[in-house]
């Protein structure tokens, strides 16, 4: 089982809409190649960026083949409202040939009983045992994995490799020391852009996914970078990464909210990508003052950016 995919940075890919709101999956497949050409190690459909609320069973499949197809590294999201369709998702998965697995607690329904995740777990797990996996740990889905769980699991599912941490820089530190440092087997990957060095410098991180690096994939890699070159005990990549992530703070926070789509697709339309203009549905948009303050946030991180490249050194080293 190749866990490899887990060992680096992760785009999670926005679907983007035609003109009727209906996904466009050529320009998902165009997004998934570039993010690749950029340098990422895989990327990762449908999780929350991928809106997959929003998206049919079907239509999420069809994102899916369409990015296999494509020779793209697919990890692919299993949020669901019910077990049953988490199963077709992650079954059709292992059937295409995706890299990859985050399994995600059920929600609404009995989305607090530790019974009722671990039999959704199982049969997610169960439906794709050849497909490496990590669990994905998050409070917006109502639902704390904890170390006991973890490991029953991973007792029964060899395909349980990992955990993804969205929580706050306490949940990871806990998942660190009770979970990932207990077994060199068992990866950690930071889940929140905010939280990039704190994961891998403090807390032993492997890889992370990323919702800004949609926009700005060289510059999350160069965070990434040093923060594991600052891992490893370089103490100026340790300065560097630290006044990086400070530096990207505000466009990385995006990624905390519930409008975090709505951001980062207005982001790639900055970038010039017109693509990811419409949303699924109609009254979904920033508004006026949203789209101002992130226009005004991005311009300042790109002068900011500029200037503070120019040090050289250990950034130059790994851009």
């Amino acid at each position: 089982m190749n866990k490899s995919v887990f060992n680096g940075v992760m785009p999670a890919l926005m679907t983007p809409c035609k003109a009727d709101r209906t996904p466009d999956f050529d320009n998902l497949v165009k997004k998934g190649k570039e993010m690749i050409a950029a340098g990422m190690s895989a990327v990762v459909y449908c999780g929350s960026m991928g809106d997959w609320p929003l998206l049919t069973d079907a239509e999420r499949m069809e994102g899916v083949e369409r990015l296999v197809t494509a020779g793209i590294p697919v990890v692919v999201g299993t949020g669901a409202i019910n077990t049953k369709s988490a199963v077709a998702l992650a079954t059709h998965a292992e059937k295409v040939g995706a890299a990859g697995l985050m399994v995600i607690p059920r929600v609404l329904s009995r989305g607090s009983v530790i019974s009722a995740q671990k039999h959704h777990f199982k049969a997610i797990l169960s439906a794709a045992p050849s497909i490496p996996a990590i669990i994905y740990n998050s409070p917006v889905y109502g639902f704390e994995t904890r170390a006991d769980l973890f490991f029953e699991l991973r007792s029964e599912h060899t395909n349980l490799i990992g955990f993804k941490e969205f929580g706050s820089k306490e949940a990871m530190r806990y998942a660190a020391e009770n979970i990932t440092s207990k077994d060199d087997d068992i990866l950690l990957m930071v889940g929140v852009d905010t939280a990039v060095y704190h994961g891998f410098v403090k807390c032993g991180a492997v890889g992370a996914i990323t919702g800004i690096g949609t926009a700005l994939p060289k510059e999350v890699l160069l965070l990434a970078e040093l923060s594991k070159r600052a891992a490893a005990g370089n103490a100026e990549a340790r300065i560097r990464a630290q006044e990086l992530e400070e530096g990207m703070s505000v466009l990385a926070s995006f990624d905390e909210g519930p409008e975090l789509v709505l951001f980062f697709k207005y982001l790639l339309v900055l970038n010039g990508e017109q693509e990811y203009h419409l949303h699924f549905n109609e009254t979904d948009e920033l508004n006026a003052a949203q789209r101002t303050y992130c226009e005004q946030q991005y311009a300042l991180f790109k002068a900011w950016f500029a200037d503070w490249f120019k040090q050289g050194g250990v950034i130059t080293e790994c851009w």
